[in-house]
């Protein structure tokens, strides 16, 4: 970091304090206000035929039908009372536990009279909801945010607890929580500029949130801690604070910088799920950085030596950090060996993941849940594939006010009956007249009845003669494989079975995850190879190592193995707990990207502090043993602020958000514990003056013939 920029920053401390409480109160109603243009939508992929179709949806106005409903209050007997007082047969309540039934509306029945039935369930004090797609997106949508707020409730104190014990001090506390609001607050503020000019999806900002928070923390303790350990050894302000962004600063730069790029990688996925969150992560690491390289300084200017106030009375240490580094560099082939144990076995069943966003909303609710229960029942009752028909959406060339365009559906609604895998298709030619009557009563609208427009709204679009839609219902699930290739089939035969010039497509649930499913599975190994390659490129640039950069790599890749191993195992197969479900597609890339950004903070410390000794000439061991002992409880302390940020997700009822938070734990468990602990110290003990090739150090230090240090014999060295 520039000295003239330290310089300024120490020197006009207040004005920069006061600069940034100015940008709180400008950006903060942004920010408030960030989730005001974002799309909850975000899985649909541009261009495809699945998008294309499912837009056209919109355009159609069909008549309101009565939906299904959970009742949930009112004793089963005394619901088929209320239920018969309106005229509404018994056989359509179907039980689904004690106290709740499920209501599924004869196709004859009116509005008016679910909404008599409905009025007096609440005054026998019942409750109702639809059972839909839509309810259950929204019951997913509700406790995830529920989730994400009651997590950081219960993280705080046990966040504010561990902080204390890896800084020793309260006034301390205070800096890595303002870093992280000013970074999380700024970045949102920056979201919502950009969301006014592109579709981004309503989810990134959970990925700000918990990006700020975490490299917030981690980047400030690295920071302080620095100026902290220069102020005990005697330095005054100015020159503590110059020497932690010297040092520390450049380091987080570094770590920053390669997260962002990671994060950013996700655009690759290709729509505006994975656009909206690799630009809010990229924005929200960049913006504390900003505020890590100007605010930090200023505020630690302003503390001065008042940051120990409240310090803890430590417990004289016994050098555990020590005798890590003393048992590394005396055997740094055993240290390897433990490393591969540890991780490998897991690493082997990485290869065997698989991804899927389910279609069935409700099956991403844990299997107690009312509305999924209810779900259920109504496959059993109509048929798996009756709570997701798919539209297969047709733009004729010629107008809906013709014959030859009514025999056209008539024949594609007999090819897709015809189809193995159809239960049963939906169709305007439904209707009882022939080809000629329809074509009549569309060129002559008023002639219409008031049934019959009823019944062709569903099909029909208002504004435009051309465009009909057929529901098509399938004999399996939305997320059985069977359902997937009859889309497939569908799409590959309308060509074959429609006029030249005819655009048409699937549309629906279905299609749109379909599509984002194959993608994001197609992009995963370009998504990870970048993220790769951003960290070989940063690493290489920040320590100036080539051999460090692959090392990196190789390394982060074994975790991210051993992370998909343990997912496998737990989520997949269905262990401790988990409902047996392939990893949610909108997730795992997600997981990856982060392990290979946040890897890079703690990596680029520990190679700095390594390489500070070695450019003052001392010996490979000894310098090992520096940077372990001087960076090891505080990356490891840095990594287990994450675990409880991550392990508090598991509050959630949802398996998505226990997976996210079992997945990230664990790569951060591993990769400070002991990735960076072991396995990264002792390669460099083992290498020697190679492990930094090709930065030339070795005419500065000596041949590492130094006698191997026993534990309690560790030299002296700078603090």
């Amino acid at each position: 970091m520039g000295n003239r920029w330290i310089a300024f920053l120490t020197r006009r401390k207040w004005f920069v304090i006061a600069f940034w409480i100015i940008l709180l109160g400008m950006t903060l109603p942004l920010a408030l206000n960030v989730t005001k243009h974002l799309t909850a939508n975000g899985f649909n992929r541009p261009g495809t035929n699945a998008t294309w179709a499912t837009n056209q949806l919109s355009r159609l106005h069909p008549a309101k039908a009565p939906e299904p409903l959970l009742i949930t209050g009112v004793p089963f007997h005394q619901l088929t009372i209320l239920a018969h007082q309106e005229h509404i047969t018994s056989k359509t309540l179907h039980p689904i536990s004690r106290g709740q039934v499920l209501y599924l509306p004869a196709p004859k029945t009116s509005l008016a009279q679910v909404h008599a039935f409905t009025h007096i369930i609440q005054q026998h004090h019942g409750q109702w909801q639809d059972v839909t797609q839509d309810t259950a997106g929204k019951t997913v949508s509700h406790d995830s945010s529920k989730t994400l707020a009651l997590s950081g409730i219960l993280a705080l104190p046990f966040l504010a607890v561990l902080l204390f014990f890896v800084y020793g001090s309260l006034a301390a506390i205070a800096l890595p929580l303002i870093i992280a609001a000013m970074g999380s607050e700024l970045a949102l503020a920056v979201v919502s500029v950009i969301e006014t000019h592109i579709q981004l999806s309503v989810f990134l900002t959970d990925i700000v949130s918990f990006l700020a928070l975490g490299v917030g923390i981690d980047y400030a303790l690295f920071i302080s801690n620095r100026f902290r350990l220069a102020l005990a050894r005697g330095e005054n302000v100015p020159h503590a604070v110059h020497e932690s962004m010297r040092h520390a600063g450049r380091s987080v730069l570094y770590s920053g910088i390669a997260v962002a790029l990671a994060v950013a990688a996700l655009l690759l996925g290709g729509d505006a799920y994975w656009r909206g969150l690799a630009l809010g992560g990229a924005i929200a690491i960049f913006s504390v950085l900003l505020a890590t390289h100007s605010l930090l300084p200023a505020i630690m200017s302003v503390m001065g030596k008042h940051i120990n106030w409240g310090s803890l009375k430590r417990v004289p240490q016994f050098g555990f950090w020590r005798r890590v580094g003393d048992f590394v560099t005396n055997k740094p082939g055993l240290s390897i060996i433990v490393s591969v144990v540890l991780l490998l076995p897991l690493a082997l069943f990485g290869p065997q993941i698989r991804m899927q966003t389910p279609a069935n909303l409700a099956s991403m609710l844990p299997v107690n849940s009312p509305i999924r229960q209810a779900i259920h029942k109504e496959q059993q009752l109509l048929g798996p594939g009756s709570i997701a028909p798919l539209a297969v959406v047709i733009d004729l060339p010629s107008s809906l006010s013709q014959p030859l365009s009514w025999t056209q559906i008539s024949h594609l609604t007999q090819h897709l009956r015809s189809l193995p895998g159809v239960k049963s298709v939906a169709s305007p030619t439904q209707v009882g007249l022939t080809s000629q009557q329809l074509a009549f009563l569309f060129q002559h609208p008023s002639l219409q009845s008031e049934p019959l427009k009823t019944a062709l709204s569903n099909f029909t679009a208002p504004d435009s003669s051309h465009l009909v839609v057929l529901y098509v219902t399938a004999t399996t699930g939305p997320d059985n494989p069977k359902t997937s290739d009859l889309v497939h089939r569908i799409n590959q035969n309308l060509p074959k079975w429609l006029p030249k010039g005819t655009k048409a497509g699937v549309g629906g649930q279905v299609p749109i995850l379909r599509s984002f499913n194959q993608l994001t599975h197609a992009r995963l190994p370009a998504i990870i190879a970048t993220a790769l390659a951003v960290a070989l490129i940063v690493l290489a640039l920040a320590t100036g190592s080539v051999v460090q950069a692959v090392l990196g790599v190789l390394f982060d890749a074994l975790v991210a193995l051993a992370t998909a191993g343990l997912l496998v195992l737990v989520v997949q197969q269905g262990r401790f707990g988990f409902e047996a479900q392939p990893l949610d597609s909108s997730i795992t890339p997600l997981i990856f990207v982060l392990l290979f950004g946040l890897s890079m903070d703690y990596e680029v410390i520990l190679l700095h502090r390594i390489q500070e000794p070695l450019k003052e000439g001392k010996p490979v061991r000894q310098a090992v043993r520096h940077g372990i002992s001087t960076t090891g409880s505080m990356i490891t302390g840095a990594g287990m602020i994450m675990v409880v940020v991550f392990l508090a997700l598991l509050i959630s009822p949802l398996q998505v958000m226990k997976t996210l938070a079992i997945g990230l734990s664990f790569a951060v468990l591993i990769d400070t514990w002991v990735v960076r602990s072991l396995l990264v110290p002792a390669t460099i003990t083992l290498l020697n003056t190679k492990a930094y090739w090709p930065w030339h150090f070795s005419e500065a230090v000596p041949t590492d013939q130094e006698p191997r240090v026993l534990p309690g014999q560790y030299q002296e060295e700078e603090q």
